[in-house]
């Protein structure tokens, strides 16, 4: 009789578990949602100023060549243009678009910024080309993708920039400028290339107004916290930390301007045959007293006038279009 009622107690509470449903037990976890593709910043009106373009073009002339120029406040769509949509070289402005589309793919979760990469002997820039790496590490090293990035942008490492290149290829930075609507910027060579012949440079070119809108559309990714890079910045921002301490052109868009201006800027700066120089150029954001920011783009192209000059040029012109915008609240 015993053995009947623990038999029929056991067959109940297995009846009674069978009826339960047990909760199902998930076998992996959610895949989280990719970030956003970068997108192209909202078109902006601008409103041309024809004084400070009549200003502009005879600041122009004495560098007796081509100069391209656009400047706008991207606040308020305050603009001036001169030869704005011509093609001009861009040299080592156009390390810019590279780390952007290196810094996309970090934000993608497709690179890390602390990512070591190998760069060897056969990375090296030639003699006469600027890179501070080769010049330090003539055999080559290991170096994270940011030290590579702050090397481009501080100091207009021809190496680094390379070897960034070789992480996005040309044909990435062009799909990256086209996906945020910069159509008139080409990223053709490497900084090896350029060095081959004169006319590899003009491979590589930029219209003045696709420059400005290059800079609006990286100041929009920006998060606008201007504390030290340790603290939690985004990659934007690391970049413009690196672009307001570039080295190169202390005497272009920076030259006349207040001293403590924030100026975060890429310069690019081609060779010069039988007396004519290439490239001298200089694109930034720079900081106005009442806190708004104006992107401009300087280009100098195919000018006979010396360096001094040349880089007067840029100096002026923003200086002009600083006093111009700075009376303004």
């Amino acid at each position: 009789m015993r053995k009947i009622t623990r038999f029929i107690l056991m067959l109940a509470v297995g009846m009674m578990f069978g009826c339960v449903k047990m909760p199902e037990i998930p076998d992996g976890f959610p895949t989280p949602e990719p970030p956003p593709s970068a997108t192209p910043v909202p078109k902006m009106v601008y409103q041309p100023d024809a004084e400070l373009e009549k200003q502009i073009a005879e600041i122009a002339a004495a560098a007796k060549g081509k100069v391209g120029v656009a400047a706008v406040v991207l606040e308020t769509g305050e603009a001036a243009f001169l030869n704005a949509d011509g093609h001009y070289p861009m040299q080592s402005v156009y390390k810019l678009p590279i780390a952007m589309a290196v810094m996309e793919q970090v934000r993608l979760g497709k690179l890390d910024l602390d990512e070591v990469i190998g760069v060897t002997k056969e990375d090296m820039v030639r003699e006469g080309q600027r890179s501070p790496l080769r010049d330090k590490s003539p055999s080559g090293g290991e170096y994270t993708i940011r030290e590579l990035i702050r090397l481009a942008l501080v100091e207009s490492d021809g190496t680094a920039s390379d070897v960034l290149l070789r992480l996005v290829s040309p044909g990435d930075v062009q799909s990256y400028l086209t996906q945020i609507g910069i159509r008139d910027m080409k990223v053709v060579n490497t900084e090896k290339e350029l060095g081959k012949d004169w006319q590899t440079q003009f491979e590589n070119w930029a219209t003045p107004t696709a420059s400005v809108e290059l800079l609006r559309s990286f100041d929009s990714s920006r998060s606008h916290r201007p504390e030290p890079v340790e603290d939690g910045l985004n990659e934007a921002d690391e970049m413009f930390v690196f672009m307001a301490t570039s080295i190169p052109g202390a005497k272009r868009l920076m030259g006349l301007l207040p001293d403590k201006t924030l100026v975060a800027h890429k310069t690019g700066t081609g060779g010069t045959r039988n007396g004519i120089t290439g490239a001298t150029n200089d694109i930034g954001l720079i900081e106005l007293p009442n806190g708004k920011l104006f992107a401009i783009a300087v280009f100098v192209s195919d000018s006979p006038a010396d360096e001094k000059t040349r880089e007067a040029v840029i100096a002026k012109i923003a200086k002009a279009c600083w006093d111009r915008w700075a009376k303004k609240v």
